[in-house]
Parts: structure tokens; C-alpha cells; sequence
């Protein structure tokens, strides 16, 4: 409804009243006098990080401190092949900055299509601007969708309501009139208005809320705190490790100083699993870019992975299944009603709302307005309320009040119309209707007593790539629930023209009780007359039954189901606050770029549980090499070269490829489980077999270079089984793994047949016996490993 006061307003920021703030706004003078002064909204509207944070996260890590130091000593005490680990690290974290600060830019490119464009007053003329062009005292326009992206005064006001729940919890709107202050975060859900900016930027009194709202954070992922707490172990078991064979190593040298620091050190570093935190990156980074070439916003790099963790998908109707356009097909009067009559009323409606919704636009498109009806009060549509209405002085000085909206909420159950409109929803038809009544549009129970006048029928345009989304979604075994604010009936009969079935469910009769509602989203499949509250439950409910939900929506009303949903998806098109709070954001408004969103997801997620299992094997068999060399107190039986090579061969490069790899896998939870469990067994087999090896060519060759022999049957043992590890990890097989896997083994051959490489790697197969007592060994071991890692699946299933 419309209030207008006049005189000097109040604003609660100052202590002092200001004069009338004028309705066109600031002058272009006036504007450049607070830019001046620093009056502007400066908050970032985005919180990606900056290079220098991208370099700092590379570079200076725990892990390459240590890699750094160890490397230092190497190219002072050993030839220059001894110290390629810390070339191979140095192009891995540039690797790791290049992808990182390309998925920025494409963040960010990609933000300022999606950023939202508030509407401001300058020199009486209304404009676009970006939220950081605000300056204190501008007055900014707002209406249903729209954020309120700074501190103010309100001085216009027509039916608004703002919800502040994302600041204060409060679920219910509040409605605004003129004087009263809005904060920045908050959203309009009903009516409109203008306010004057009285905090812009740091000083805005929720400018840091509003920026955690407008960005996405992930409570908690998985996938990074596994990583974390495997590389807290891992650092809990290098450092005594290390330190044991630092002493071990000086003890028992054979050969000079120089080589037992080498050798040393060729122990230490395998147990860095170094390239995990940066595959992991690279793999989220590389996710985002592809993401970006498709029109999706993700606000932030980890949003990839609950992506991949969704097994349920709230679509809201409209704007998924639908377009956001619809037609008038039909108009049925009532009650004697003269048609040409009820097109003036929808007519005057149509003009009377200035911020009209897709049904309404429709209805204005198909009825133009009679300039002889002129408007007194209006309520504008709420998703709550279901209905929209105004009060209007004809032409002919009559005054009436109609009401627009859901039949089922404005009509009784036994009336006559409320029958025909089930028909009607039966065939998909969105059906509306038109009443009058005698109360005034404030009052609480204006709904109750109205006099039919028409049904207002509209066809909803289905989306042509809705069908084939769905199927993909039940082939990947996600489970697909249509939650709408439309009628129920309704609703099920456009879902069923796009192939999905189920049963339809009106909201209203859902329980309140968060464990009976779950059992009732459990059995049904579209859910109609949902309220935006009611949204907000329904994904907690599935929530609470272990589902991991993805809620898609481009309006107002479902803005507080997607800040709770895992992932929030909205449309490019949609309200500035369904962007604000959604992790994704599609940008091309395509429904079927979900089933994108939801494949690079699990690509990511399964190939990084996938690889991780690599790195983890290598470091179960350095730490478990190394406490075996301290008590058996030998040397330490590999240069750093050595363990540069396999794990070049038989993690590095393959690792790369398969994390790059298709997977359409849904991820499961328990990261650091699923690792460790195959990590463990596939270590323990790879040393002891290695050792296994190592003590017998101790005994079977003699003489001044013997350890050099020895160290080449030992490095053949631990490649070959590396190389199992690596069969085991790359199936289910596909013509380009068993290439991948070929590849790498050809490789390892060449370097013990080219003369050059030998002397490089310090790798010769002395005699033919120990070589093939080594291969031997390596293929006994790849059995044990096949079937330990068959008892793992049946004892500790994933």
C-alpha cells in the first residue's frame, strides 16, 4: 500500500533531522563532491584473492619449507641429478599459481556479469551503477528481488516488505514505510520503494555481514580437512622418522660424508606427499575455468566439491521446468460477470503494480489498460499471502476492490470455481482467479469472503531441455523433488510432461514436525503451495535424513532455501538475492547446464580420492623404509634421483592424467577412510617387499660397488610394485589408462637401456639371478596387494 508523508524525516544514523531528501536524487556535482571525499560504497563485492594471496598459498607452505631445505643441501653435497625433486617442486607450485590465478580471472570476469546493478536517482533520471559506484545520500530504487546492497533511510514506500532474516534471524518480513531504516544484506519480498544511502561502504552497520552473504563459504569440506589432518599425521611420523635416519645414515656410512647426506635426504623427501595439496588445487582450479566456459559462476573453488556429494535436487518450477514467461489462453467470467468488464479489472491491476511478475506480465500483455480506472492502494503479489489486489475509483466514480491470485487460498473448498480450477490443473494449466471483495486490502481476513468474478488461465512454457536434465538426474541416481509455490495439482501435471512422475502433494498438509515432514519428502515427488519458510524446512528435513541437497531457484521466495541448501543454484537471470546466496550461479539461465555443474563436481571429487591413494602409498612405504633402515641400521638404500624417477613414473604424470580424468561416480563420504584403507596395505607391501629385496642383494653382492647394485634391484622391485599400485588405481580401464600405464613402464625401460640414463639415474642391473629375483618379488608382492586390497573392499566397506 502507498503512504506518503511529507516534511523532514528522521534518520535514525543521524542525530539530527535532514531536510526532504529530493525524489530525483543527487546531481552529478553532488556525486563527484562525495567521491571526493571518499563518501563511496568501497566494500569489495568480491572476495576473491588477490595474486600476491595466490603466490603466498603456493609458495610458502609447510611442506616446501622442508622440500626447500633438503634441496639447498643437496646442490651443495650431491650432483645436480640429486636435486631434480626440487625442480620438479619448483614447477609445480608455478603450475599451481598459473591455474589458481586463471580460475580467478575467470571468477571474476565471470562476477561482474552476475553482480548485482542496483537502480539509483541522478539528476532525476533513474540508473544502473555498480554496487561500488554508490555514494552516501544517493537514493536508490528497490522492489521484489532486490538486495539492499547498503545502509539507508527509507522515503518511499508502496506495500514494501524486506526480510532481514540473513541478519537477524527473524523469519517473518518486515514491512518498511517511509523513515524507517533497511540495512544492507536484507532483500525486498514484496512491494517497493526507494531509500536514501546513510552508510555506504566499511561504515555500512552490516556491510560484513552482507559480504559473507553475497559470497560463498563452505562449512565444512571434506575433502580439504582430510587432506589436512593426513598431512598432520604424516608430519607427526616424518620428523622422528627423519631424525633417526639422519643419525642411522652417519653411523653406519660405508661411503663418504657427502653420499650419506644424499642418501639421507633421498629418504626424507618421498615422505612429503608434496604433490596432493597442489593436485587438489589444480583440480578445483581446472573445474572452475571448464565450469566458466559453460556460463556457471562458482563463487568459490571448494563449491566444486559438495557439488559432487548431491544425491537430491529441490527444483523450483518456475525458471527450471519452465520458462519465466506464460500466455493467457483463456479467461472464464463467473457469476454473471460481462467479460469486457473483467478485462478493464485485469487491465487496471496489470497498470497498477509497476514491478509485475511473470503471471502478471502476461495478463498485462494480453489486457491493456483503461485509462479511465484510477488506482488508490495497491498490495503487491506476495509468495506468502498467494495474492495480489488493489482498490481503484472507475470511470464512472464507482470504487471497488479486487483480489488476484490462488483460487485454493482465496476460495472455500465447496466453492463451484475451485472445482473447475482442478480441472483445469489437471492439464498443467496455471489458473488464477479474479474476486472482489468489500474489505479493505489490509484487513487480516481479506481472503475470507469474496465474490468470485473470473479464472484467468495460463499456459506455462515447458523448458525444451528440461526432459532430458531430468533423466540424466535419475540416471546418476540423484533424486529429483519439484517444490513450487503453485497449486499442487498443477504442478505434477507439468512435471509428468517432462518425465517425471510421482506423487503430488500439497504443502499445506505437510507436517510441521522436521522428522514426520521428512518422511512425507521421502515418499513424494512434487510438492505444490510450498511457502518460502516451508522451503526452507523441506531442506532441512532432507538434510536430517543424510541427504546432501541442492536446492535451484531464481526467485525471492527461495532465497532462504538456498542459503541452507549444500548448493544453491540460481538463474543469471534471477533476483539479486537468489545471486547473492547461491554457490552457483548459471548465468546462461540453462537448466541444462546442471547436469554439467554436477558431472565436474564428481570429477573432481572422485579423481582426487582416486589419486590421493598414489601419493599416500608412497609415503606409507618412505616412513616405513626408513624405521626399517634405522633398525636394521644399513644404509639407506636409495639416492633422492632414484625416488625422483618412480615417483615421476608411477605417481607425478599418471596422477596429472587421472585427475583430469571422466568420473561420473557419486562421491562417498569418509576421505581420509577410503584412502588410508587401500594407502596402508598397498605401503606396508611396497617396503617390506622393497626391503625384502634390498637385504638379499646385500648378501648376494659384494665387492667396491656393490651398492649401487644393490640400490638398482631394490629401485626394480619398488617400480614394479608402484606400477601394480598404479594398474590397481586406473581401473576400471580404458584404451588411454592402459596407454597411460604402458607408457610410464616404457619409460623405465628405456632408462635402463640407454647408457646415458643409467649413468644419470645411477641404475644398472648387475647379473641376470638378482634382477630376476627382483622382478620375482615384485610379482609375488602384486598378488599379495591384489588380494589384500579384495579383503579391505569385503572387510571395510566404503
Amino acid at each position: 500500500m502507498t503512504h506518503v508523508d511529507a516534511g523532514a524525516e528522521l534518520d535514525p544514523v543521524h542525530p539530527v533531522p535532514w531536510p526532504p531528501v529530493r525524489a530525483d536524487g543527487l546531481t552529478h556535482a553532488e556525486v563527484a563532491e562525495r567521491v571526493a571525499r571518499g563518501q563511496v560504497n568501497d566494500v569489495p563485492v568480491r572476495s576473491s584473492r588477490s595474486l600476491a594471496d595466490i603466490v603466498r598459498a603456493n609458495v610458502f607452505t609447510r611442506f616446501n619449507a622442508i622440500i626447500g631445505v633438503l634441496w639447498l643441501i643437496m646442490l651443495f653435497v650431491a650432483p645436480v641429478q640429486d636435486s631434480l625433486f626440487g625442480f620438479v617442486i619448483l614447477a609445480n607450485t608455478g603450475i599451481g599459481i598459473i591455474q589458481e590465478w586463471r580460475a580467478k580471472q575467470t571468477l571474476d570476469s565471470l562476477a561482474v556479469i552476475g553482480e548485482a546493478r542496483p537502480t539509483v536517482r541522478r539528476d532525476g533520471n533513474a540508473t544502473e551503477i555498480g554496487t561500488s559506484e554508490i555514494v552516501l545520500d544517493d537514493v536508490i530504487e528497490i522492489g521484489p528481488g532486490d538486495k539492499v546492497v547498503v545502509d539507508g533511510t527509507c522515503v518511499e514506500a508502496d506495500g514494501l516488505e524486506i526480510d532481514e532474516s540473513l541478519l537477524t534471524g527473524e523469519a517473518d518480513p518486515v514491512v518498511k514505510r517511509r523513515g524507517d531504516h533497511v540495512m544492507s544484506g536484507s532483500f525486498v519480498v514484496a512491494g517497493g520503494g526507494a531509500f536514501r544511502a546513510s552508510r555506504v561502504g566499511r561504515e555500512a552497520y552490516a556491510a560484513q555481514l552482507a559480504e559473507e552473504a553475497s559470497r560463498f563459504t563452505l562449512v565444512h569440506s571434506e575433502l580439504r580437512s582430510g587432506i589436512s589432518t593426513i598431512l598432520k599425521y604424516v608430519t607427526w611420523m616424518m620428523v622422528p622418522t627423519a631424525i633417526g635416519l639422519v643419525i642411522s645414515q652417519l653411523v653406519v656410512k660405508h661411503g663418504g660424508l657427502k653420499e650419506s647426506v644424499a642418501r639421507t635426504v633421498g629418504g626424507i623427501v618421498p615422505m612429503v606427499p608434496e604433490g596432493l595439496v597442489l593436485l587438489t588445487s589444480v583440480a578445483f582450479a581446472i573445474g572452475v575455468i571448464r565450469l566458466g566456459r559453460k556460463q556457471c559462476l562458482v563463487q568459490e573453488l571448494p563449491a566444486i566439491e559438495g557439488l559432487a556429494r548431491v544425491d537430491t535436487v529441490c527444483l523450483d518450477k518456475t525458471g527450471t521446468l519452465t520458462e519465466g514467461g506464460m500466455d493467457v489462453t483463456e479467461l472464464r467470467a463467473l457469476d454473471g460477470y460481462d467479460e469486457s468488464y473483467i478485462r478493464k479489472v485485469l487491465g487496471a491491476l496489470g497498470e497498477s503494480d509497476p514491478r509485475p511478475n511473470a503471471s502478471l506480465q502476461a495478463i498485462i500483455d494480453a489486457y491493456p489498460d483503461s485509462e479511465e480506472w484510477r488506482c488508490v492502494e495497491s498490495l503487491p503479489f506476495s509468495s506468502a499471502r498467494k495474492y495480489s489486489g488493489a482498490s481503484f475509483s472507475e470511470g464512472d466514480g464507482e470504487s471497488s476492490t479486487w483480489l488476484l491470485g490462488a483460487p485454493d487460498v482465496l476460495l472455500d473448498g465447496d466453492s463451484p470455481a475451485l472445482a473447475e480450477t482442478g480441472r483445469l490443473n489437471e492439464q498443467g494449466l496455471r489458473v488464477l482467479l479474479l474476486a472482489r471483495t468489500a474489505h479493505d486490502l489490509d484487513a487480516p481476513d481479506v481472503a475470507g469472503t469474496v465474490t468470485p468474478a473470473a479464472l484467468v488461465v495460463l499456459e506455462q512454457r515447458l523448458r525444451p531441455d528440461a526432459a532430458d536434465t531430468l533423466d540424466f538426474f535419475a540416471r546418476q541416481n540423484v533424486r529429483a523433488k519439484v517444490i513450487s509455490g503453485d497449486n499442487a495439482v498443477s504442478v505434477g501435471a507439468v512435471a509428468a510432461k517432462v518425465g517425471l512422475t510421482g506423487t503430488a502433494v500439497d504443502a499445506r498438509r505437510l507436517p510441521a514436525e522436521r522428522q514426520a515432514m521428512a518422511r512425507e519428502l521421502e515418499d513424494g515427488t512434487v510438492f505444490g503451495r510450498v511457502t518460502p519458510q516451508q522451503k526452507r524446512d523441506m531442506v532441512g528435513a532432507l538434510q536430517s535424513r543424510g541427504h546432501t541437497v541442492a536446492m535451484t531457484g531464481d526467485g525471492v521466495n527461495d532465497v532462504l532455501a538456498l542459503k541452507d541448501a549444500d548448493i544453491g543454484v540460481s538463474m543469471g537471470s534471477g533476483s539479486e538475492a537468489t545471486r547473492a546466496v547461491a554457490q552457483i550461479v548459471l548465468l546462461n539461465n540453462s537448466f541444462a547446464a546442471l547436469p554439467s555443474v554436477v558431472a565436474e563436481g564428481r570429477r573432481v571429487i572422485g579423481n582426487i580420492t582416486r589419486v590421493a591413494t598414489l601419493f599416500l602409498v608412497k609415503t606409507v612405504y618412505s616412513v616405513l623404509l626408513a624405521l626399517l633402515v634405522v633398525f636394521s641400521q644399513v644404509e639407506y638404500p636409495f639416492l633422492p634421483r632414484h625416488l625422483t624417477l618412480l615417483s615421476t613414473l608411477t605417481i607425478g604424470v599418471p596422477a596429472f592424467f587421472l585427475a583430469l580424468a571422466p568420473n561420473t561416480e557419486r562421491a562417498r563420504p569418509h576421505f581420509v577412510r577410503r584412502v588410508m584403507r587401500y594407502s596402508l596395505p598397498g605401503g606396508v607391501v611396497a617396503a617390506v617387499a622393497t626391503f625384502v629385496t634390498y637385504l638379499i642383494a646385500r648378501h648376494h653382492y659384494t665387492g667396491a660397488d656393490s651398492l649401487d647394485a644393490e640400490t638398482s634391484a631394490a629401485t626394480l622391485t619398488l617400480f614394479l610394485v608402484s606400477m601394480w599400485v598404479l594398474a590397481i588405481i586406473a581401473r576400471p580401464y580404458t584404451w588411454w589408462r592402459v596407454a597411460l600405464v604402458a607408457a610410464m613402464g616404457a619409460a623405465f625401460v628405456v632408462v635402463l637401456a640407454v647408457p646415458a640414463l643409467q649413468s644419470f639415474f645411477a641404475l644398472e642391473l648387475v647379473g641376470t639371478a638378482m634382477p630376476w629375483l627382483a622382478v620375482g618379488i615384485a610379482v609375488v608382492a602384486s598378488a599379495v596387494l591384489e588380494l589384500l586390497w579384495k579383503w579391505v573392499d569385503r572387510r571395510f566397506p566404503a
